[in-house]
């Protein structure tokens, strides 16, 4: 579907002090220290966390058995007090249970979703079937010296406010020399590229009439990038973009150095797979998996400004 033709977003409500929360694990297992700061941070904002049944559940390397991942998932979806429903960490195994989101129980009752990384998967699907806003956001923590005191504002706004988000290029960025000029306004989906791949040709919502944000972490280099994004080109999912935002890509630094490669680097392949697109992309955003990650929102309006070097996206809650 062309979101250009049609605009209509889900949004939920903002979230105010007093409200509740719900920290679930749809992924791998958390921490109990890390959630207990989450838990910290959260409460210092006036609202009143929960944890879901099985947060420190472990089953291999999952947060508890698929069926009781899903169940904490639903049961948050499925509770009226629950005005926000947050991640407690990425990892692996949200794409197991996809499948089985009550997304219905999220269009009867809007809240917002928060997380990245591998919940990339729940922001696609929930999107796909019932247009919701989400926040792809860092796991809630306090006294954290990867997310720090700058990130956290930028959740509890994205949150608790209806400010617009601003991203400027940091040229300091491994993907800040990928650029292809223009300006483009479409609706911001995206996320995780190794998720987004996953999902082509199964949970994948079409992304014509949008603005792709992509962000990375190296797993076995460069050829899994241009695998993943030569994919979603040959599949047709990249047909109808608007635009592309490029965040942080890490962990390539030593591509350099690698013979093998023949000289390129992560910012030659991206320009390689994506200036084909023929629309603009702007690169060096400082949103992934580095430190002091912001909150975007994901599924609303959003303008991405290449001359400017920015990406400003409409807010997910009202």
């Amino acid at each position: 579907m062309d979101h250009s033709q049609n605009p209509q977003v889900l949004r939920a409500p903002r979230v105010r002090p007093g409200d509740r929360v719900r920290i679930v694990a749809p992924a791998s297992p958390p921490s109990r220290e890390e959630v207990a700061r989450g838990v910290e941070l959260l409460t210092s904002w006036g609202l009143r966390v929960e944890l879901g049944e099985h947060v420190f559940d472990q089953w291999g390397y999952m947060a508890g058995r698929d069926e009781d991942r899903v169940f904490d998932l639903n049961a948050a979806f499925r509770d009226p007090g629950v005005r926000a429903v947050i991640a407690a960490r990425g990892g692996k195994g949200a794409y197991r249970i996809v499948d089985d989101l009550d997304t219905d129980a999220l269009r009867r009752d809007p809240k917002p979703v928060v997380g990245f990384s591998d919940i990339t998967h729940l922001h696609l699907a929930v999107w796909s079937r019932c247009r919701l806003a989400g926040l792809h956001g860092p796991f809630a923590k306090s006294r954290d010296t990867y997310t720090g005191p700058a990130s956290a504002e930028s959740l509890r706004r994205a949150l608790m406010t209806t400010d617009p988000v601003t991203l400027h290029r940091d040229a300091s960025e491994a993907t800040a020399d990928v650029a292809v000029d223009g300006t483009a306004t479409g609706i911001l989906m995206g996320g995780n590229l190794s998720a987004i791949r996953t999902e082509a040709g199964a949970g994948l919502p079409s992304l014509r009439g949008a603005i792709l944000f992509l962000e990375h972490q190296r797993g076995t280099g460069l050829g899994e990038v241009d695998r993943a994004l030569t994919q979603l080109t040959r599949s047709g999912a990249l047909d109808g973009l608007r635009g592309v935002a490029l965040g942080q890509f890490l962990g390539f630094d030593r591509d350099a150095d690698d013979p093998t490669l023949g000289g390129w680097g992560i910012r030659d392949v991206l320009h390689d797979r994506l200036a084909a697109l023929g629309v603009p992309v702007l690169g060096g955003l400082p949103a992934g998996h580095g430190s002091h990650p912001p909150t975007i929102p994901l599924g609303t309006p959003a303008t991405l400004d290449t001359a400017g070097g920015t990406l400003t996206v409409q807010p997910a809650v009202v």
